[in-house]
């Protein structure tokens, strides 16, 4: 079963930047689409940005031109950098499959967009 560990969080000020890792136990990027998604406190959980094994990616229109994602196969670690961040990007980030999610949800890793 394949594990899936997200780092990187934590308080920056409004136009900020992070970088969120997610790093997993086995290669399974070349396989799967992988994604980012995020939830804010009493709402569900949305879909972020995703990648596809050959590298096209997506967004959602609210954070498209601020964040990228990206893999790096060789460390099995896919990222999310976050530019431009602003107060609604405070959530809980995590990482799984797209559409869908095959693996067990990790703890995430909260982030906090605040001044």
């Amino acid at each position: 079963q394949v594990q899936l560990v997200e780092s990187g969080g934590g308080l920056v000020q409004p136009g900020g930047f992070l970088r969120l890792s997610c790093a997993a136990s086995r290669n399974i990027f070349s396989v799967y689409i992988m994604a980012w998604y995020r939830q804010a406190p009493g709402n569900q959980r949305d879909l972020v940005a995703w990648i596809t094994p050959s590298g096209t990616t997506n967004y959602a229109a609210s954070v498209k031109g601020r964040f990228t994602i990206s893999e790096d196969n060789a460390k099995n670690t896919m990222y999310l950098q976050m530019n431009s961040l602003k107060p609604e990007d405070t959530a809980v980030y995590y990482c799984n499959t797209f559409p869908r999610q095959i693996v067990q949800w990790g703890q995430g890793t909260q982030v906090t967009v605040s001044s």
